[in-house]
């Protein structure tokens, strides 16, 4: 039985997933961040937070939800929070990290006693806020199967796929994929209008056809067509560090990975645009070339 939650990491996704555990869920959760305009909107309503790392780390579960691999090791390693962790109590990764650093903490968590989950998380901050999130999670079958159920309250699509580590490597394969497909509709969208065809037309003809898919509909449809880039989103910069993931597993495994290192060149062209902070699909931009 889980007695008490404790969330940190309050960003965009963290905050909506927060709230909508513990509206959902049947254990009391209690938020953790350095900010205090996320604790203070949780706290509007009903969502307790706890004023220090050890209040925080006196939990029986704890998820982290933070930027990326840095912010983790910095926190759960560096920072202090699992040797401040009680033996027995799990604590879950629900950030986008490296599938080293998963295994280095899951190493450090076992000689303390303490399970070990990396529970990357997919879609959109309104499927964080309504519980249908896509979860990738990386655990032993014991572990696994001591967090579903909480897991299952955040995400509608809980995947158990392997040891700690293989969830991040899904993860990080699904962006890497879905960033190369974008791309590739950037590229479509840009040289249709500019042989004079509607961008939007264009998208919509594509749907019928074996072009279709998910970043088709969602990504080139709803921002790359209408040229419609908000913030705050998914950024340019969140997109660039997932990509670093997936290069350096490239490297690891000794794979070219032509395909994503072009990615990378239109992700740095967005960020000396200016542009880092503009939702990811702002690439487009990035494509014409200079006189």
């Amino acid at each position: 039985m889980v007695q008490q939650i404790t969330f940190i990491g309050l960003g965009v996704m963290g905050e909506a997933m927060c709230g909508n555990l513990a509206r959902r869920g049947d254990w009391p959760v209690v938020a953790y961040d350095l900010r205090p305009e996320p604790l203070a909107r949780l706290a509007a309503e009903g969502v307790p937070s706890t004023a220090s790392l050890e209040e925080a780390a006196a939990s029986d579960f704890i998820i982290t939800c933070l930027p990326g691999g840095d912010h983790v090791r910095s926190l759960v390693l560096d920072g202090g929070l699992l040797d401040k962790m009680k033996s027995s109590a799990v604590l879950v990764d629900m950030s986008t990290s490296q599938p080293a650093l998963m295994r280095e903490i899951a190493e450090a968590a076992s000689a303390k006693s303490i399970a070990f989950a990396d529970a990357p998380i997919a879609r959109t901050r309104q499927a964080a806020a309504d519980g249908t999130l896509a979860i990738m999670v990386g655990a032993s079958d014991a572990t696994f199967a001591r967090i579903q159920p909480v897991m299952e309250t955040i995400g509608s699509d809980v995947m158990h796929c392997g040891e700690v580590g293989t969830g991040q490597i899904v993860k990080i394969m699904n962006n890497m994929v879905l960033f190369q497909t974008v791309a590739a509709l950037n590229e479509a969208v840009e040289m249709a209008e500019g042989a004079g065809m509607d961008g939007a037309a264009l998208f919509d003809m594509l749907t019928k056809g074996s072009a279709d898919s998910f970043a088709l509909r969602n990504h080139g449809m709803k921002s790359s067509a209408p040229r419609t880039y908000p913030s705050p989103a998914f950024s340019v910069d969140y997109a660039a560090k997932d990509l670093r993931y997936a290069l350096e597993l490239a490297d690891e495994t000794d794979v070219d990975a032509a395909g994503a290192r072009n990615v990378a060149r239109l992700f740095q062209a967005a960020q000396t645009a200016g542009d880092g902070d503009k939702y990811w699909p702002v690439i487009r931009e990035t494509l014409k070339k200079e006189d």
